[in-house]
C-alpha cells in the first residue's frame, strides 16, 4: 500500500461509513463509497435517533457537522413511561433538571446531512459487492454485481448485518436472539390518533409484561413508531399460518398473542396506519473479534451487530467511522492505523454488545415490568 495515496473503498453507505468518508475527505484523503441501493431514497431509513454527546455527536463534530446537526435536531422526548399489561403506570422519568441534553434527529435527516457533506460523486449508487478477492499483497479486488471490478489498498466493510466483507475476516454470522419485533406506525397522531398520542406522551412508552412488550416513541413530523416485542420462533408466522401481507390476518394473530392486555394498550395493534413489518432481532457473538488482516477492517453493524434495545448502535457506528478515519490520518503506515483502530473499537463494541444483550433479556423477561427491568429503566 502506498501510504501517501491509498485507494480506499467503503462498502456500504450507512451512517458510519459515510462519516468515515467525510472525516477522511476533510483531510484531503481520497475515498469512494459503494452502496447497493439505487439512491438515497430507495427505502425508508427508520425513526428518530438520540445521539450521545461523547460518542455520536462527538463523531459529527470531527466531521465538521456539529452546527448542521443542531440545526436539524430537536429536543428529545421529555419523558419515558413504563407501564404494565393493565395500563397501570409503573414509572415515569423526566430529565433531572428539566432541561434536555439529548437532542434527537430523524435518521433520514442525519443520513442526508452526511451525504451532503461529501464531495459529489463520492458515493457510487447501485453497486452491490458480489465478491472480494485478496491479491496476496494486502490489496483486494472487488467484483461488483454486473461484472465491474476495482482494486483497493484498503477495504472498509461498513455494509451492515449481512456484510459481504466480514467473511474474509471472521467465520461468525449473526444469530437469532430469540426475540422478534413487529414494527407499526401512526401518522398525524395528535389529530388522527389522540388516544395513542396521550398513551405515548412526549417521548417514549414501554408496556412490558410476561416476556412481551409494546414499545412506542414519538418521532418528528407528528409520527409515532411502535414495536410489538415477544419471544418466539423466528418462523412464528409460518408456524401459525399467518400471512404478513394480509394486514388483518397479522392483526388478529398479534391481538391473540396479547390477549388479556388492557384495551388502551391494544389500540396500538388495532389502529396502526399501514401494515406490519416483521423484524426478528439478530446479533453477532460477543465478543466478535478477528485477526488483524492487511487491507481489511469493519465498522458498525458489520463489526458488532447487536440487538437495538440499548440504543447504542448508531453512536458506535459513528464513533467507529471517526476513529478509523483519524487513525488512517494519524499513522503513515495504514497497517499500524488498522491495528490502532481495532485495538480501541473491538473491546468498546464488546462491552456495548454485552450490555445490549442483557438489556434485551431484562426487558423481554417473565418478571417484567418489575425485577430486572428496574436496572434497564435506569440505564435508559
Amino acid at each position: 500500500m502506498n501510504p501517501s495515496t491509498p485507494r480506499i473503498a467503503v462498502i456500504g453507505g450507512g451512517l458510519g461509513g459515510l462519516l468515515c468518508a467525510g472525516v477522511l475527505q476533510r483531510e484531503g484523503r481520497p475515498v469512494t463509497v459503494f452502496e447497493r441501493e439505487a439512491s438515497a431514497d430507495t427505502r425508508p431509513q427508520g425513526g428518530a435517533l438520540v445521539l450521545e454527546a461523547t460518542s455520536g455527536r462527538a463523531a459529527l463534530r470531527a466531521a465538521g457537522l456539529d452546527d448542521a446537526f443542531h440545526a436539524l435536531a430537536r429536543p428529545g422526548g421529555r419523558e419515558t413511561r413504563l407501564l404494565d399489561h393493565t395500563g397501570a403506570l409503573v414509572r415515569r422519568d423526566l430529565p433531572a433538571d428539566g432541561g434536555d441534553h439529548r437532542p434527537e434527529i430523524d435518521r433520514v435527516d442525519l443520513r442526508r446531512l452526511l451525504l451532503d457533506s461529501l464531495t459529489p460523486g463520492t458515493v457510487r449508487w447501485g453497486r452491490y459487492l458480489s465478491t472480494l478477492h485478496p491479491l496476496g499483497d494486502g490489496t483486494h479486488k472487488a467484483v461488483f454485481d454486473g461484472g465491474h471490478t476495482e482494486t483497493f489498498d484498503l477495504v472498509i466493510g461498513a455494509d451492515g448485518a449481512w456484510s459481504r466483507v466480514r467473511p474474509l475476516l471472521s467465520d461468525d454470522t449473526p444469530h437469532y436472539s430469540g426475540v422478534t419485533f413487529v414494527e407499526i406506525g401512526f401518522d398525524d397522531v395528535d389529530a388522527r390518533h389522540p388516544a395513542i398520542a396521550r398513551l405515548v406522551g412526549d417521548g417514549s412508552m414501554m408496556a412490558l409484561s410476561g416476556g412481551k412488550g409494546l414499545i412506542a416513541h414519538r418521532d418528528g413530523r407528528g409520527h409515532i413508531r411502535a414495536y410489538i416485542a415477544f419471544r418466539g420462533s423466528q418462523d412464528w408466522m409460518l408456524e401459525r399460518g399467518v400471512n404478513i401481507h394480509d394486514t388483518e390476518d397479522m392483526r388478529a394473530a398479534l391481538l391473540d398473542a396479547f390477549a388479556g392486555w388492557d384495551s388502551t394498550l391494544l389500540a396500538l395493534l388495532r389502529e396502526n396506519d399501514g401494515g406490519f413489518l416483521n423484524q426478528p432481532l439478530f446479533a453477532l457473538p460477543v465478543p466478535h473479534t478477528w485477526p488483524h488482516t492487511p487491507g481489511l477492517t469493519l465498522l458498525g453493524d458489520a463489526a458488532h451487530l447487536m440487538t437495538p434495545f440499548s440504543g447504542k448502535g448508531v453512536d458506535l457506528a459513528l464513533l467507529d467511522g471517526r476513529d478509523l478515519a483519524r487513525s488512517l490520518i494519524r499513522h503513515a503506515d495504514p497497517e499500524t492505523a488498522l491495528r490502532d483502530y481495532e485495538s480501541v473499537m473491538l473491546p468498546r463494541s464488546a462491552e456495548a454488545a454485552e450490555a445490549a444483550a442483557l438489556d434485551l433479556n431484562n426487558a423481554i423477561a417473565a418478571d417484567v415490568p418489575h425485577g430486572a427491568t428496574r436496572h434497564l429503566f435506569r440505564r435508559h
